[in-house]
Formats: C-alpha cells, sequence, structure tokens
C-alpha cells in the first residue's frame, strides 16, 4: 500500500463560456506509485519523482 508523502495541491480555476458564465473546475496533480531506495512505496507527483531522478544524478 502506497503512502502519500506531497504536500502538494491541484490548481482551481474558472472555465468561461460566451455567455462569461463562470463554472469552477479542479485540475488534479499526476500522482504516480513510486518505490524509494529502502523499497517502501510513496505516492509522489511526477514532478516531485524528476526532482528526485535530478538530485540523484547530481549527488
Amino acid at each position: 500500500m502506497a503512502v502519500n508523502v506531497t504536500t502538494r495541491k491541484g490548481n482551481v480555476k474558472n472555465m468561461r463560456s460566451h455567455a462569461l458564465n463562470a463554472t469552477k473546475k479542479r485540475q488534479k496533480l499526476n500522482l504516480q506509485v513510486y518505490r524509494l531506495e529502502d523499497g517502501t512505496k510513496v505516492r509522489l507527483s511526477t514532478k516531485e519523482q524528476r526532482t528526485l531522478k535530478k538530485n540523484e544524478k547530481t549527488a
């Protein structure tokens, strides 16, 4: 079972029609199950996964 470790939230925006009616739309995060080096599974966004991989290459 993967654990949520991200603190990021999705975006909320207004969808506008031609009559300028506003309805709320929510953009959700792209959460993926990611396995850490110690074998634990965590649920991270893809942006956080890219950052982890980038930091591994530089270290």
